[in-house]
């Protein structure tokens, strides 16, 4: 096939997530043609999967330009850029009103899963022509599109790692699938049946798990007998701490503190140093959740845990199976374009210290082919969107032959040190479901219990029940505050 036939063929995007949709609006601005793919039946399968989870970082580092841009045309009313959505605003205020935009509507196609990408009538040796040969995308039907070029914005959530320490299953997990949630199950909600009166082990260290045991806290308010166990395979567990008060995401930042605060008042069970190598089954009865989960040491000495229910909050994986006739060049270590590895090294960084990135760190020896996203970190957790955004800014204008804008990556992501006392609190009573008066209100009811209490931890629940403040609520914020104000809190607790 020759060169001018291959330019008049649609550039093709995997998945409507945040990242997806994003592409979709750059091309659109740009003129090019293009075609979505979805293997859902609606814009942002994955989202929706979490809707119940507020994000940590507010609408104005959640919203594409473009995609912006589009919408406003269209007469769309952005949401306050300071507030806190939660997945499922995200997918009913952004994301389904950007997918039925004319600009990008008909150019969706949605229960369409991409099983294989490969080159027309070429396989991964020939090299001749390789550039302009359009590339081939079967379809879980049988079906095959051309495109060309490729935008994988596919994600990682479908292919979730397994509980077991060492990146294989643990002995025993698949018979024991039934046990086990993946990410981030609704525990207040849907499935709080399973959690209700139990114990639950919640096995990881980044912020899934975090998630999940603040949620897990709050039923056990409420639900007698919900007892929590979390297991991470570090000694220390500091680091899922993360920077508390000194994010400039408050709400990341009061993940990490309240996860302090459950280890320090008991109310999460730390099970340090567990490496999960096996998983037995107590009993057939899945509806009676019995298993056990056994950590092998290198000197062969055994931790046990056993539960009701295990969430395995153990982060993702890409799924390379799809491009396995594609040239592609993947650090060894993380499964990332090779030059986009050591830039966002979760060793090294955290989701705001990774460097801007364009079209340059995200290619492949295989022209054409791009993967973005949550995908292009490969096994690294450590995403932001706001960093996809830039990232198909960056390759649509590459695609465009706009090199200029292609080469010029800005991106001002949120570390720590700069966000206000004042904004971060309000932050946290947002997400917790507080006004600003009943953040005050707790504070000063907590100053007044101090002096008649045996620890600041106490204090504050004596301060909540005055209120009427759930009590999982007021030592998560009373733990952010104590770190930023010096106020009673984490100390003590």
């Amino acid at each position: 096939m020759v060169a001018h036939s291959l330019d008049r063929l649609p550039v093709a995007v995997i998945g409507t997530g945040p990242v997806g949709l994003a592409a979709a609006a750059h091309l659109a601005e740009r003129g090019l043609p293009f075609v979505v793919v979805e293997v859902g039946d609606a814009p942002a399968a994955a989202v929706r999967a979490w809707s119940h989870i507020q994000i940590f970082s507010p609408w104005e580092y959640n919203i594409d330009p473009a995609a912006r841009r589009l919408l406003e045309a269209a007469g769309w009313e952005e949401p306050d850029p300071s507030a806190l959505p939660t997945g499922g605003d995200l997918v009913k205020q952004y994301l389904q009103p950007l997918a039925e935009l004319p600009d990008l509507a008909p150019h969706i196609r949605y229960g369409a899963e991409v099983t294989a990408i490969s080159r027309l009538g070429i396989d991964r040796l020939r090299t001749a022509d390789r550039e302009k040969t359009p590339f081939v995308l079967r379809l879980s039907g049988g079906e095959e599109l051309f495109a060309r070029a490729v935008i994988d914005a596919s994600g990682t959530w479908r292919q979730p790692n397994p509980v077991g320490a060492n990146g294989l299953p643990a002995h025993g997990e698949t018979e024991a699938a039934a046990w086990i949630s993946h990410a981030l199950p609704d525990v207040l909600g849907n499935d709080r049946s399973r959690h209700a009166g139990r114990h639950t082990v919640v096995v990881g260290a980044g912020h899934s798990a975090a998630n999940t045991l603040l949620a897990l806290a709050e039923l056990a308010d409420s639900e007698p007998g919900t007892t929590i166990t979390w297991a991470i395979r570090a000694a220390d567990p500091s680091a899922s701490f993360g920077g508390g008060s000194d994010d400039e995401l408050p709400a990341r930042g009061a993940l990490g503190s309240g996860l302090k605060m459950l280890v320090s008042t008991g109310r999460v069970t730390l099970a340090a140093n567990f490496r999960t190598h096996t998983i037995r089954r107590l009993g057939d009865d899945p509806t009676r959740h019995q298993v056990e989960l056994v950590s092998r040491g290198h000197d062969g000495s055994e931790q046990t845990i056993v539960a009701d229910r295990i969430v395995a909050a153990t982060g993702f994986r890409p799924n390379l199976d799809i491009t396995r006739e594609l040239r592609l060049e993947l650090d060894p270590i993380m499964s990332a374009p090779r030059a986009l590895a050591p830039l966002i090294d979760p060793n090294q960084h955290s989701c705001g210290t990774v460097t801007p990135h364009g079209y340059r760190e995200l290619a492949h020896p295989e022209p054409g082919y791009f993967t973005v996203g949550m995908k292009s970190y490969g096994r690294a957790p450590t995403f932001l969107m706001l960093t996809g955004y830039e990232q198909v800014r960056s390759v649509v204008a590459a695609l465009a032959g706009d090199m200029e804008a292609a080469q010029s990556v800005e991106l001002k992501l949120p570390e720590t040190g700069v966000c206000s006392a004042t904004a971060g609190a309000e932050a946290i009573a947002q997400r917790l479901g507080l006004s600003k008066e009943q953040n005050e209100q707790l504070l000063r009811a907590t100053a007044k219990h101090l002096g008649t209490s045996s620890s600041a931890a106490d204090a504050v629940l004596k301060a909540a029940t005055e209120l009427g403040i759930d009590h999982t609520a007021a030592l998560q914020l009373a733990a952010y505050a104590a770190e930023r104000f010096d106020a009673p809190g984490a100390s003590g607790c």
